[in-house]
């Protein structure tokens, strides 16, 4: 079996992203309820704290979707990966984790909070029935900068699913939800 350098790179560079994400403490492997639940607390604590228009959105929403760590690297492959709770009345009723793969130019790692806003009973629905949810096109992105407000009334109408990003740290490039998917677990 012949090795080329190019192949060499992107092994290596798919074994520091596994690397990366077992060991960013973003729940992998040791996350009970109490400690996911703990940090989606905190996250939206954090959320409403430095975007006041998100208690809105929570207001109006049938439910949300909290994911209080996402860790991204990659060197050519990449992955992400982070465990939540769904949020309906707020009231935990599910526990999610989320996968992100992708292939590419693109080198770095980061961390970030996302939380999913579902704007209508039939999008929850959707989602809860899913048992392994794909995040698309169906989604309307706010990425707050510097203490912005967000306009709950413009974006509630248009959109079933609103996505709030936050809290990123690190060095890579974007912070999508496209391509990523959701499956149901039991801490």
């Amino acid at each position: 079996m012949t090795y080329n350098r190019r192949g060499l790179l992107l092994t290596l560079g798919a074994v520091g992203a596994t690397g990366a994400l077992a060991a960013c403490g973003n729940g992998v492997g040791s996350s009970g309820a109490q400690t996911i639940d703990a940090r989606v607390n905190a996250t939206v604590n954090q959320m409403y704290a430095q975007y006041p228009g998100t208690r809105d959105l929570a207001a109006k929403s049938a439910g949300m979707l909290v994911m209080p760590l996402i860790t991204e690297a990659g060197l050519g492959f990449g992955g992400g990966y982070g465990r939540g709770a769904l949020r309906v009345n707020n009231a935990t009723v599910d526990y999610y984790s989320v996968f992100k793969g992708s292939g590419g130019l693109q080198i770095g790692a980061q961390q970030y909070a996302h939380v999913l806003f579902f704007m209508t009973q039939d999008a929850l629905g959707n989602f809860r029935r899913s048992p392994g949810w794909a995040a698309g096109a169906n989604i309307e992105y706010a990425i707050p900068e510097g203490g912005e407000t967000l306009a709950a009334e413009t974006t509630t109408s248009l959109a079933p699913i609103i996505a709030v990003i936050f809290g990123k740290s690190g060095l890579h490039m974007g912070a999508t939800l496209e391509g990523v998917k959701y499956t149901r677990i039991i801490p």
